[in-house]
């Protein structure tokens, strides 16, 4: 039976919601994500990420639509039949577009109506997996919530430019996101102690080389990608001695910087002090990590498979350090030296 279709039975009696939480307790425990994200207009859709098999046994992701939610004030509400979501009574309508069952509130009952559905899916599905907010702009409705993380993707019309003060605001008034993709073309650059360069994955489009060079100063997340990107080499030799140091990046898993031109010389990178080498007859293990932003199927980051890499002096793990035509990339490993030489073949 579909998700949806679970949800739905869910609401006829608390034994029913009883016994199909205690029935399906293998199957919700394979979700891995429930996201609210944008639909067409003012509609939002309340969506799963799932471990699955496909044809062949072969481990996959899968994804399901659950609810829709229409934020949007009805004159007539002749279609609609309310059900009672953690407490508060909420009107329902089925989408003939997506056959969804879809909650439908006046846009001064968001924040309640919202919260509601959210502490509903909470109970139902438990709280052991992420669920996460989806963003068109970060001037957009940001509901702060427990157990929610927020995705914001921010990218301008060509003519206009971020006002990085009200990004700064943004930052400053909002909870750390566990996701960032923005276009930013700006000459301007965020202060050090702004929440940006906490955000657990980020994805920057366009960065001009102070972006750059304070990203690699300053980034505490997890996993950063910059496209199409003016580099300069000395922040980057900089950034690789930080991590070696163990002065800095203590979270950082996965960092890639593809470049806007190959005439930048990267190859310099490679005579920073402490890079080693794995026997050229020898072939390296190929580094990845489980990816923190996954809108699609891809659940890992690209394969870094290189014959060079560096040691971390506090804790003696291992980073692989690539320059795969042109662009740079950083992946941390989880084992020491010893245990990575070990998966060199």
């Amino acid at each position: 039976m579909k998700y949806s279709n679970l949800f739905l039975l869910s609401f006829l009696s608390t034994n029913m919601k009883t016994l199909i939480k205690s029935s399906q307790i293998m199957r919700f425990k394979n979700i891995i994500r429930l996201m609210y994200q944008s639909d067409i207009g003012d509609k939002r859709i309340a969506s799963i990420l799932f471990k699955t098999k496909n044809v062949m046994g072969e481990d996959t992701l899968g994804m399901g639509d659950i609810m829709g939610i229409f934020d949007h004030h009805m004159e007539s509400k002749n279609d609609c039949f309310q059900l009672n979501v953690s407490g508060e009574m909420i009107d329902f309508r089925l989408s003939n577009q997506r056959n969804l069952p879809e909650a439908c509130f006046h846009p001064s009952e968001r924040e309640s109506a919202i919260e509601s559905i959210h502490n509903y899916f909470l109970d139902f599905f438990g709280d052991t997996m992420d669920y996460i907010w989806g963003a068109n702009n970060p001037e957009h409705f940001i509901p702060n919530l427990p157990n929610l993380s927020v995705w914001v993707t921010s990218w301008p019309e060509s003519s206009e430019a971020i006002d990085m003060k009200s990004l700064e605001k943004f930052f400053a008034s909002s909870p750390v996101l566990k996701h960032l993709h923005i276009k930013l073309t700006t000459k301007e650059v965020l202060s050090p102690e702004s929440k940006f360069y906490q955000v657990e994955s980020i994805k920057i489009v366009q960065p001009l080389p102070k972006t750059v060079n304070a990203l690699l100063r300053h980034f505490q997340g997890r996993q950063a990608t910059l496209f199409f990107c003016e580099i300069e080499v000395l922040p980057l030799i900089e950034f690789m001695n930080r991590w070696i140091s163990g002065e800095a990046f203590q979270k950082l898993e996965y960092l890639k910087i593809i470049l806007l031109s190959n005439d930048i010389a990267l190859n310099e990178v490679l005579n920073v002090n402490g890079l080693k080498h794995i026997d050229a007859t020898k072939t390296p293990p190929a580094h990845t990590v489980a990816n923190v932003y996954t809108p699609t199927l891809k659940q890992n980051t690209d394969p870094i498979i290189t014959h060079t890499y560096v040691v971390r002096k506090t804790d003696n793990r291992v980073a692989s350090v690539s320059i795969q035509e042109g662009d740079f990339v950083f992946g941390v490993w989880n084992e020491t030296e010893e245990e990575f030489l070990t998966m060199v073949k």
